[in-house]
């Protein structure tokens, strides 16, 4: 099912155009990528999904409807680079005062222990780690049972633990609750099981696709033979079977291998270069 549809997004700043003409297909229960390197268009693009901003032209929908009013907005969720939270308020008010403004909001306990907050309930935001902090800006945008939420570099800066604990509660609610994901990140690794990618460049879309689609239009898998005799051999092939066939066939004159199948990293990277942006 299409849950939200971009046509034809554009928006200007002054003389600049910061995205154009963008189109995105959101299906239901998907968890989606928007990938590219610094000054893309990917916040920007966010910003206008959530409509923080309104774009200079194009249009948005929600499952066919426009996305102006409070209704769209009572469906979303989302956690911003930097934090909107209020650093000097309690966990739990910053939290309760947001639960309030919904109807519908979701079991506050059950947040509260996915995202082992019980320690840090009653503590003052500015008096976080950076790691606690973004695990209550999570739990702040779950809060009203969102059906889609809106990840804009939610790791960044993070400990692998961090990260690791925050996709485990994600990924458990879009199997429970079939929540659909739209995630820009700079770990790449964490788009490597998403549904669809988007990846901008430039402010316009210069590819898109499933990850494995990608990775076998824009990589190579690569295979490195290390010879008895020293000599090293690196071959490209296209599927691990044809790894195997190669390394059967010298398993007699070989010391070591390595296989390496194609990333979304190498995808990137293939697609945007590798200059410093």
């Amino acid at each position: 099912m299409k849950l939200l549809q971009a046509t034809s997004l554009t928006k200007k700043f002054s003389d600049k155009i910061a995205v154009n003409n963008i189109n995105l297909t959101i299906n239901k229960g998907d968890f989606v990528a928007l990938l590219g390197p610094n000054g893309a268009g990917k916040s920007t693009t966010i910003n206008m999904l959530t409509g923080i901003i309104q774009p200079t032209s194009g249009k948005i929908e929600y499952v066919g409807h426009a996305t102006t009013g409070h209704a769209y907005r009572n469906k979303i969720g989302v956690v911003f680079q930097s934090s909107v939270l209020d650093n000097n308020l309690s966990v739990k008010d910053n939290i309760m005062t947001r639960a309030k403004m919904y109807s519908k909001s979701t079991q506050i306990q059950i947040l509260i222990k996915k995202l082992g907050l019980e320690s840090i309930w009653k503590q003052k935001y500015s008096s976080l780690s950076g790691g606690q902090k973004r695990r209550v800006d999570i739990a702040r945008a779950l809060v009203q049972s969102p059906e889609l939420l809106f990840l804009d570099e939610p790791s960044t800066g993070l400990d692998i633990q961090t990260r690791t604990a925050i996709w485990d509660v994600l990924n458990q609610l879009r199997q429970a609750t079939g929540l659909t994901i739209i995630l820009t990140t700079h770990y790449l690794e964490e788009a490597q099981t998403a549904d669809y990618v988007y990846i901008v460049d430039q402010g316009t879309i210069i590819a898109e696709d499933t990850v494995i689609e990608l990775q076998k239009k824009y990589t190579q898998n690569l295979l490195t033979l290390n010879y008895q005799n020293g000599e090293v051999k690196k071959i490209t092939v296209n599927d691990k079977n044809q790894a195997i066939k190669i390394l059967t066939e010298n398993s007699k004159i070989i010391s070591d291998f390595e296989y390496r199948p194609g990333t979304i990293d190498d995808v990137f990277m293939n697609l945007t270069g590798k200059e410093i942006r």
